[in-house]
């Protein structure tokens, strides 16, 4: 008796799946179509990759059914042959090649009785439609897969610019250099908005290439709202510029801010960096929600550049035999949590603090102290700067107080907290110094001034856009402003 079968409802809901939808929840479900086709018609389908596996099959096709196959697989795979009919025990089967270029794939149809030409028709089409959503997903799969390595490109790129190496940013483009690394000034856009939208600005932006115009777009490895965005300094701020489109969307959304950094030259990336990074704290404190970084040279470059060498040589001295990472992830950890250093490292939070307590050990210190941390990153930041000729080892070791005693120094430190010692500002500075004495421990500073912990944040906050410093995330806005105390204490 051979298999009869009314086709009109399972072609119907064939359709349905070939539509696109937007529900999330209709994704469609190839073992489900063959299930279908079983129960409407009593015939068995396969799905067999270029494997010779069985990536789809109802309960009637066995592994023995299959490896009973084998031969016509392999002949049908090989492109041998495009379809043929056997017999394997009590079932009727039909194998047919749904491709023939690779990579190939076979349906396998099988029953007890003879088959129809509807159910073999039927059948193909239900192979067809398994076929194609499986290639689908397999593109799907593969998009992601190549979303998530430009991604990492994308990020590598930007951390061989953070240490200032141009050329190896342009050696990882593997010859295909994206136009941003051409480009001689460059402005760092910081942008603060939600992490699912920080992912779809990014793609929406992303061009052909995988990067985005003359710009590039990074998301930030510590900090999920933050989008950092690279933008030639000849970007136009009205038009078509990337550097236009960060200001619309701040404009158009409520909970987004932006901090621009001033142009800076290319290998000069981290310094951008910490410029926008700081005006992004003003900025989500200031009513437009966008503020570009109003700064000062920073401390390092104003000390006396030989007795400054010579004092951070001295400094580090003791970790100079600790391994190259160590150094590394302790530098990183003066800018950025320990559970950032981590994700940006792909390491855990546990290796990060070994390593940080073996540059205690070799220092002596506490790096939890936030006066420790601050000359710590004073000593890194003059080692980090051009080289001072071979005198420079040579010349006497000075005390990081006399270094701090000269008048370009004093006037850095009077400048930097010149915003926050004006009249209608007079309650910021005491909290300052409360909070630092308290080594940055608000409910601390808190009980020591006699307020309570909301109001010591809310000065914090405050003293950020007026200081166009991140304080708060305890990096170098932090440091800057404990050299600015410790200056200023000092001289009075």
């Amino acid at each position: 008796m051979e298999c009869a079968v009314s086709t009109s409802p399972i072609l119907d809901d064939l359709l349905r799946h070939l539509r696109p939808s937007t529900s999330q929840d209709a994704e469609p479900e190839p073992r489900r179509l063959a299930d279908r086709l079983r129960q409407e018609t009593g015939t068995d389908i396969a799905l067999v990759n270029g494997e010779g596996r069985a990536e789809v099959a109802t309960s009637g096709i066995t592994g023995d059914v299959l490896a009973a196959l084998g031969p016509v697989l392999t002949q049908l795979l090989r492109g041998q042959v495009a379809a043929a009919a056997t017999q394997v025990g009590a079932m009727h089967v039909r194998c047919e090649l749904l491709r023939r270029e690779a990579p190939r794939s076979v349906l396998v149809v099988a029953a007890r009785s003879p088959l129809t030409r509807e159910a073999i028709t039927l059948a193909s089409h239900t192979g067809t439609v398994v076929d194609a959503l499986r290639r689908v997903r397999h593109a799907d799969e593969l998009a992601d897969r190549y979303q998530h390595a430009a991604d990492r490109l994308r990020a590598g790129i930007f951390m061989a610019l953070m240490s200032g190496d141009v050329t190896l940013a342009r050696r990882m483009t593997v010859g295909d250099v994206p136009p941003l690394l051409n480009a001689e000034r460059v402005r760092l856009h910081l942008l603060y908005c939600p992490s699912p939208e920080r992912d779809s600005i990014a793609q929406t932006y992303q061009d052909g290439s995988g990067y985005h115009g003359r710009s590039l777009m990074v998301r930030c490895p510590v900090y999920e709202p933050h989008l950092i965005c690279l933008v030639p300094d000849d970007d136009p701020h009205e038009g078509g510029g990337l550097g236009a489109v960060l200001r619309s969307l701040v404009q158009e959304n409520p909970h987004y801010a932006l901090g621009v950094s001033e142009p800076q030259p290319l290998q000069a990336t981290a310094e951008a960096y910490e410029q926008a990074r700081h005006a992004l704290a003003a900025a989500r404190h200031t009513t437009g929600r966008t503020a570009p970084y109003h700064g000062h040279a920073p401390l390092a470059r104003l000390l006396p550049r030989g007795q400054a060498d010579a004092w951070a040589r001295s400094v580090l001295a003791p970790i100079d035999t600790l391994p190259r990472l160590t150094v590394d992830i302790t530098r990183l950890a003066l800018t950025f949590p320990r559970l950032g250093v981590a994700r940006l490292l792909g390491i855990s939070r546990n290796t990060v603090t070994a390593h940080l307590r073996r540059v205690e050990d070799a220092l002596d210190l506490d790096l939890h102290d936030v006066r420790v941390r601050a000359e710590l990153a004073l000593a890194l930041a003059v080692t980090g700067l051009p080289p001072v000729g071979d005198d420079a080892g040579r010349l006497p070791e000075r005390s990081l107080d006399a270094l701090l005693s000269t008048e370009e120094a004093a006037t850095w430190a009077r400048t930097f907290l010149k915003p926050v010692e004006n009249h209608a500002h007079r309650h910021l500075l005491p909290t300052l110094r409360a909070w630092v004495d308290a080594g940055t421990d608000a409910q601390r500073a808190a009980r020591n001034l006699d307020v309570s912990r909301t109001t010591v944040r809310s000065h914090l906050r405050t003293a950020e856009r007026l200081l166009n410093r991140d304080l708060l995330a305890l990096g170098p806005g932090t440091h800057d402003l404990v050299h600015a105390l410790r200056i200023t204490d000092r001289a009075s």
